[in-house]
């Protein structure tokens, strides 16, 4: 195994949490417009494997589309938004069957999630969706998401999916994102047209250059292409995810590329939660602010959540999911997080032990007002004030 190959097989071996999307030209035959499960079979297996050494894999699947239109006598050819509506939701019925059956043969328990753009960006939405989405993990499920299809106010694209998948892998703060795709990875030139195009093994950075190298999407149920995956790959690199691009089409696609198959990898230049907490501290705005007691703030330095026992008085008006402004008894900011209750809830719940919550909201929320991922500490060591 060359130096190449040997970096893609310690990557993925090296994963934690993995999100893995499938476009439909490899899920859904593109004659018979049926879910090739032979194929699925071979997949299904390689996430077995991957979960019986502990990892996390997400699935975004395409192919809601491609499999309804069949079974509704839909012609081939493009679709008015009404049919691919009519379709997807058709078609998502007998996706997540398939998924379900595969992966029961391994005694793994299947999700499905459906989701648009705005329930990744709209901050509560988000909030909401990776709750769901790392409970399921916790309880050892596969969720398997895909893009809310027969809702949808605006056209549809197959592609879409890329960029929903590197959207997930930066919600949930995945270490690796891998695109199964037609082509191994991105070339300097077309290959289908080219026979001498070089492949691309790594790319640290997404330059003019790289974007040039983008060709039109190939023929078939896929509409993606290389543009959408460079999106995707801005995306996830950025939140710290590292996203790889391979060939999908042979059986065992996950296991070909742990061996070291042929691909491009995308780099980012930071961890998941460094770059999760980069954004939270440079990027949100404050919507309101909680004060905290000197024992908060101790836990703080110490990298705990905060916890409503610390807080001694609720400034502004705020919603969950919002980001606020945490300061000390004497004015100093000591970070800034994405809080878990509404400003009228932490009224209520502030200077109280996690336990009382139910007791006093009746209902059952988090015990943390702000989570230690959703945190971003800003006094130094010495307790300096900000500028």
């Amino acid at each position: 195994m060359d130096a190449v190959n040997t970096q893609t097989a310690d990557r993925m071996a090296a994963s934690r949490c993995m999100i893995v999307k499938i476009g439909s030209a490899l899920l859904v035959d593109d004659i018979t417009g049926e879910i090739r499960t032979d194929w699925l079979t071979g997949l299904g297996s390689d996430i077995a494997r991957l979960k019986a050494r502990g990892v996390n894999v997400v699935i975004v699947s395409s192919g809601a589309i491609a499999v309804g239109r069949t079974h509704l006598g839909l012609k081939r050819g493009a679709l008015a938004l009404e049919q691919k509506q009519a379709a997807a939701a058709t078609g998502q019925i007998r996706l997540a069957h398939a998924w379900q059956e595969t992966l029961a043969a391994h005694d793994i328990t299947v999700a499905q999630i459906l989701l648009t753009p705005s329930d990744t960006e709209e901050r509560r939405r988000h909030l909401n969706a990776r709750a769901t989405i790392e409970t399921l993990l916790d309880l050892g499920a596969v969720p398997v998401i895909n893009e809310n299809d027969s809702v949808a106010t605006e056209e549809i694209r197959y592609g879409d999916n890329d960029r929903l998948a590197a959207r997930v892998a930066q919600m949930i703060s995945a270490d690796t994102l891998v695109l199964l795709s037609d082509v191994d990875g991105l070339y300097r030139s077309d290959p289908r047209r080219d026979a001498t195009a070089e492949l691309i093994a790594e790319v640290a950075e997404i330059t003019p250059e790289i974007e040039a190298m983008a060709g039109a999407a190939p023929a078939g149920y896929s509409s993606g292409g290389m543009v959408t995956k460079l999106d995707a790959a801005k995306i996830a690199t950025t939140a710290g995810c590292a996203m790889v691009i391979t060939d999908g089409k042979p059986q065992h696609a996950l296991a070909r590329l742990e061996e070291g198959a042929r691909c491009t990898w995308f780099l980012p230049s930071s961890e998941p939660m460094t770059a999760r907490k980069r954004w939270i501290a440079a990027a949100v705005e404050t919507a309101g602010a909680i004060i905290i007691d000197d024992g908060a703030v101790a836990a703080l330095r110490a990298g705990k959540s905060l916890l409503p026992a610390g807080i001694t008085r609720v400034d502004g008006t705020f919603d969950r999911g919002d980001a606020i402004c945490v300061k000390t008894m004497d004015g100093r900011i000591a970070g800034r997080g994405l809080s878990a209750y509404s400003s009228s809830d932490a009224r209520q719940i502030m200077g109280r032990k996690s336990r009382d919550i139910e007791n006093i909201l009746g209902y059952r929320g988090r015990d943390e007002m702000i989570h230690r991922n959703d945190l971003v500490t800003e006094l130094s060591a010495a307790g300096a004030p900000e500028e």
